[in-house]
């Protein structure tokens, strides 16, 4: 699923300069100035990549991944009597049994299921639309969303932490020329506050993200003030988030690879599947 969004699109370039800028500095700037003759060279070029080919895996599941898309009834339904009004019903959709009729879709969708401007479906459990994938964070790629937040957190202070190496300590193999050493020092600083920004950010939203899951609640939920129809005390975190990132054991949450699960629509006793 890609959405044709410009700012979208625009956030999507944006994400991957930073990262193969980031990469660029560690490897050009840091690990070939300062750990030439050791080890740990070949060892932080091989981690640091692995982190950010797990970003990108993770990033491009979130953008392709269906985020739970209500589909679009096969033939037309007779909506007229919600268009004009006569069901007392608000712009967007009307409630019947936790089901509603979403007026734009022109179709019915389960409970918790909004629908987004952008993407122009109704998407299940929608937490917001996320122009840095270019595409709603929903019931389906949710997982590969704080995937990707989890990854950048880590990309940051990995960076972080080698800018810091480098510059502690003795480094007699680094160059002495000046200039050199003046466009090691500021690829240096940008990188750090590159990654400072991007690493605040990506944990506000994860703080977010965990509140919303152990809540079980979206925040568009928390809006609309559906919190009590929803949540469900008795449950523990663990099911939670088992919700969103799998069944399988936890060690392998965050590996970007994972088949969603067979989901299914019930409405006036007919049975929708949709599996992609």
């Amino acid at each position: 699923m890609f959405v044709r969004d410009p700012c979208g699109i625009v956030c999507i370039i944006v994400t991957y300069i930073a990262i193969f800028y980031a990469d660029y500095v560690v490897i050009r700037w840091i690990i070939l100035h300062t750990m030439q003759d050791s080890l740990w060279g070949p060892f932080h070029v091989v981690s640091f990549n692995t982190v950010v080919l797990f970003l990108m895996m993770a990033h491009m599941k979130a953008i392709c991944s269906d985020p739970g898309v209500v589909p679009l009834p096969q033939t037309r339904m007779d909506f007229s009597d919600i268009h004009t009004g006569g069901s007392g019903a608000s712009d967007d959709c009307e409630e019947r049994d936790d089901w509603s009729v979403c007026t734009r879709c022109e179709t019915y969708r389960p409970p918790r299921a909004h629908h987004c401007r952008i993407c122009e479906r109704c998407i299940r459990r929608m937490d917001h639309h996320c122009p840095w994938i270019n595409n709603c964070v929903g019931e389906r790629n949710q997982k590969y969303f704080i995937q990707f937040l989890v990854y950048v957190g880590v990309l940051a202070i990995y960076a972080i932490s080698l800018v810091i190496v480098s510059w502690v300590g003795d480094c007699p193999q680094c160059s002495t020329d000046v200039a050199i050493k003046q466009n090691r020092i500021l690829h240096c600083v940008i990188l750090v506050l590159e990654s400072a920004l991007f690493g605040m950010f990506v944990v506000a939203i994860l703080i977010d993200q965990f509140q919303a899951i152990l809540g079980d609640e979206t925040p568009i939920d928390r809006l609309q003030g559906a919190h009590h129809h929803y949540q469900q005390k008795s449950r523990r975190a663990i099911t939670l988030l088992a919700q969103v990132c799998g069944k399988s054991h936890p060690v392998f949450w965050l590996l970007p690879c994972h088949n969603p699960p067979r989901y299914s629509f019930r409405r006036d006793e007919r049975l929708i599947d949709h599996d992609v």
